[in-house]
């Protein structure tokens, strides 16, 4: 059996989700226990220009969500990007999970030649299916998930490389 479109993608959103979720429940218990208001690290960033928290986490899904949608030719889901709080950004990340596993392997099958074609800033950018994944969204997803994880751990949660990577 040959590497496919969704073994690169879907099980590896859902396992990032999972590990971004925990690393959630633990900002909300850390905020909590050190009497720190939860808005406070929703809204932390790394330096005065990035994007906060809640952000990083929304352009995840929006990269996941995305990717699911355009390889499979679907729609793309439309979530509002309100979230302000850590309940609500579970949610976000649950509905995202929720979007990516009611997709069907079989659906992908041929994605990686599919002509997939974003509206960037600069433009109308046309990419094959197999570069989208690969130098598009993965890294995409990468940088805002390890932002994430960047942005809580600059704030004091206690939190290692294991959080980030999960069990194996």
């Amino acid at each position: 059996m040959s590497f496919s479109m969704y073994q690169a993608s879907i099980p590896v959103f859902v396992r990032m989700f999972g590990n971004l979720s925990a690393i959630l429940d633990k900002a909300a218990a850390f905020a909590e226990a050190k009497k720190i208001d939860p808005a406070v690290l929703i809204s932390a960033r790394l330096a005065v220009d990035m994007l906060p928290l809640s952000k990083q986490i929304q352009i995840a899904s929006d990269a996941a969500k995305g990717a699911g949608a355009r390889l499979t030719g679907s729609e793309v889901p439309s979530f509002a990007d309100t979230e302000t709080t850590f309940p609500e950004l579970q949610a976000r990340i649950a509905r995202t999970v929720a979007f990516l596993q009611g997709l069907d392997a079989a659906q992908f099958d041929g994605c990686e030649t599919r002509e997939i074609v974003l509206k960037l800033a600069a433009g109308e950018v046309a990419l094959k299916g197999d570069a989208y994944l690969l130098h598009f969204v993965l890294p995409n997803f990468y940088f805002h998930v390890t932002t994430a994880y960047a942005i809580l751990r600059h704030n004091g949660l206690d939190l290692g490389k294991t959080d980030y990577l999960g069990t194996v």
